[in-house]
């Protein structure tokens, strides 16, 4: 009986170990052309790269598609907005513009501009004015009034990773795609979490850029895709789709660019926005009432 058990052991194990071909129930082959290549980089390399990027973007004007989703399974109510044809205007340090208008017929829904220090945005349907100071952080029961033009800058001019700075590298695989990834340290008595690049390894273009907050709060989640080349001073690439994610503000960015030009001289009053005439000014923060614009 010794005998019979540990042979009937060794058939299955046999078994289990691939001896039956029955145990492989799909095979798909990949072409040698279909497979991707993982590529090698160093840190100082992703650095580079990373920092080559921030360095040669001065400015950008643009014209895009812009689809809002506010809202998440946590605040109760998702909302898809319609498509807004959308200009924005970016230059450093933190000047930004963007102005969103109804496709075909141009009508403007909303015009926000941000200097780094305060912001202001108007709402011609509403008849508002909303301006405040960017430090202000107050969470609206309504998502997409958590809107800021100060989000963006960012998001569309990558901050540069300074030598000072921390940067811990590593790889991340899954079953799309294989990455590396930089985590950029915050300094101080305590280390923390500042942002996350993220590269795919098949090109090396940066695919993610994560923003977090102190304790490590989340901020932002930007992903990238479709990298296009452009014809401009310092800078050669830039990606024409971009998802802006802000979990902890409940809304979600899609933009679809269809133009753009890089670090072209952009006139100051080009930031420059003047509440309408008869429009409701709301200071934000300011009154104890105020709750939404």
């Amino acid at each position: 009986m010794k005998r019979i058990w540990k042979s009937m052991i060794l058939v299955t194990v046999s078994a289990a170990a691939g001896g039956c071909p029955r145990t492989v129930t799909k095979s798909t082959k990949v072409s040698v052309a279909e497979r991707p290549v993982a590529r090698d980089a160093s840190e100082e390399e992703l650095l580079d790269r990373y920092n080559a990027l921030a360095r040669g973007l001065k400015s950008i004007d643009a014209t895009l598609e812009l689809k809002p989703i506010a809202g998440t399974k946590y605040s109760g109510v998702i909302d898809e907005y319609h498509e807004v044809k959308a200009f924005l205007l970016a230059s450093r340090p933190y000047n930004i513009r963007m102005i969103g208008q109804v496709p075909v017929v141009g009508k403007t829904v909303f015009d926000m501009v941000s200097d780094g220090q305060t912001f202001e945005v108007s709402i011609p349907p509403k008849n508002k004015f909303l301006t405040g100071q960017v430090a202000l952080e107050r969470q609206s029961s309504k998502p997409i009034e958590n809107l800021r033009p100060q989000h963006l800058v960012d998001a569309v001019l990558w901050p540069e990773v300074r030598k000072e700075e921390v940067v811990l590298p590593e790889e991340y695989n899954d079953e799309n795609a294989r990455y590396y990834v930089l985590t950029v340290l915050r300094g101080g008595y305590k280390s923390e979490i500042l942002r996350k690049v993220w590269f795919d390894r098949a090109d090396l273009h940066m695919v993610r850029l994560q923003s977090y907050g102190p304790k490590g709060a989340l901020l932002s989640d930007v992903r990238y895709a479709n990298w296009q080349p452009i014809v401009a001073g310092g800078a050669d690439e830039y990606p024409m789709s971009i998802r802006i994610d802000r979990p902890r503000d409940e809304y979600r960015l899609d933009l679809t660019i269809s133009k753009i030009a890089l670090n072209e001289a952009l006139e100051a009053d080009r930031f420059k926005l003047e509440a309408p005439a008869g429009a409701e000014v709301v200071k934000v923060g300011e009154s104890s009432e105020e709750k939404r614009p």
